[in-house]
């Protein structure tokens, strides 16, 4: 199956390795025990496919989906993501997911959800090097403390094989600010300060 890069809607073929690996570190900011992956054949295996980008080949780490060709995973970061762009590789056979649908900020998505309109959609090609860049909304990703990747679906396969996802953007640490509440007097109350006015002015008149 030829797939050419006029199928690939926001995304580019990178051509210096090296620098796609100093850049695809967020996964350094996942918050992997708590990443979910729904449909996945064997527990937690989701969770392995987000490494560094240069164990991108190391087969023995995969995710599988289960009972049909979809793929939900919750990600959660251990900050704010500004988040640039999505590396998606699988294998060089029909299990390669076909499509990409991203939701930021919805925490515990089910499949009852990924009807929802999602915030970026991609028609992926198949991609077995890593190569294949798919960049995001700049704007709409300015600030994610949570994604949600859901792949619908394959090339035609039973099942959908993901050995890797890499994550590319600007990482910046969650500010926790407590809520301070002031009062301020913005005109005294006569009431409060009565007797000592008064006893100011008795003082005066004797």
């Amino acid at each position: 199956m030829s797939h050419t890069h006029c199928c690939n809607h926001g995304s580019k073929n990178s051509e210096n390795p090296n620098e796609i690996g100093i850049n695809y570190s967020l996964y350094t900011k996942i918050d992997l025990d708590n990443v979910e992956c729904l449909n996945e054949s064997i527990e937690n295996s989701g969770k392995f496919i987000f490494r560094s980008y240069e164990e991108r080949f190391d087969v023995d780490k995969y995710v599988e989906s289960d009972a049909d060709p979809e793929l939900l995973f919750n990600i959660p970061f251990s900050g704010n993501v500004k988040l640039k762009s999505i590396i998606v590789m699988g294998a060089d056979n029909n299990s390669h997911p076909n499509k990409l649908r991203l939701y930021k900020n919805r925490p515990k998505m089910t499949f009852d959800d990924v009807n929802l309109q999602p915030d970026q959609e991609f028609q992926l090609t198949i991609d077995s090097n890593g190569t294949v860049e798919y960049n995001t909304k700049p704007v709409v990703f300015s600030s994610v403390h949570h994604l949600s990747m859901h792949f619908p679906g394959n090339f035609g396969e039973d099942l959908t094989k993901i050995y890797y996802i890499g994550l590319r953007g600007e990482f910046s640490e969650a500010h926790h600010h407590g809520v301070t509440i002031c009062n301020y007097e913005v005109r005294p109350n006569i009431s409060d300060h009565k007797g000592k006015l008064f006893d100011n002015v008795n003082q005066e008149i004797q």
